[in-house]
């Protein structure tokens, strides 16, 4: 990978001793992983295996059983990152079900979420031209088809401009076209110093992605 292109992509993620249970049942256990700026990680494995539990516990919306998840601002080569303590600062989440709302208009609901993140308004029609989504921008998001749903969904991902970005299924329901468009972009992100972690079930679309299966009480992580 590159080195990163911009200093607020320059994020390290951290994670010892993970353990994830859901109700009774152990997902994850003793889980280590390191993340460095510019990695594109692929979260495969069956369902139930544990993939958007983890997302979740990143993102911090899942307490862990045991462990520790940090994040850490590089300072210089050789240098020791600089513990970040407000972690909702440097990540974004995108679950499998996006979050645009039926009845408000595309861009009103962009005009909102760029006000709720700090993002100056004017990038809004930026995003909109630059996810294909231009000519949609007064429709009401209930009158979206799916994939343009998604599209939406990752123009509020650019917006926030955040350095990691957890993903469960980006690609579903994306045409040809769109997943060409998921996988540049996702590409950008990473040679400009982000960290992207994907739940999939299919491989991510033009991008080398390092591989990483769940399985019921394991854990395999390829070299």
């Amino acid at each position: 990978m590159t080195a990163p292109a911009r200093s607020q992509h320059a994020v390290g993620l951290q994670i010892k001793g993970l353990a994830l249970q859901r109700g009774f049942r152990r997902l994850v256990t003793d889980f280590d992983l390191t993340c460095t700026p510019g990695e594109i990680l692929a979260l495969q494995g069956p369902n139930g295996s544990g993939k958007t539990t983890l997302l979740r516990a990143i993102a911090g919306f899942h307490i862990p059983a045991a462990g520790r998840i940090t994040f850490s601002r590089a300072q210089g080569v050789g240098s020791e990152g600089a513990e970040i303590e407000e972690p909702g600062e440097v990540l974004s989440f995108l679950g499998h079900q996006d979050p645009i709302k039926a009845g408000e208009k595309l861009i009103d609901q962009l005009r909102f979420w760029a006000d709720l993140c700090g993002a100056s308004r004017v990038r809004v029609g930026e995003t909109l031209a630059r996810v294909g989504l231009t000519k949609q921008a007064d429709l009401q998001g209930g009158v979206l088809s799916a994939g343009q749903r998604k599209r939406a969904a990752l123009a509020r991902l650019l917006l926030e401009d955040r350095a990691i970005w957890l993903l469960d299924e980006p690609a579903s329901p994306l045409d040809q076209e769109g997943r060409t468009f998921l996988g540049a972009l996702l590409d950008q992100h990473a040679k400009q110093g982000g960290i992207i972690l994907a739940a999939v079930h299919d491989p991510l679309p033009t991008v080398t992605a390092r591989l990483l299966t769940l399985g019921t009480l394991e854990t395999r992580v390829p070299a």
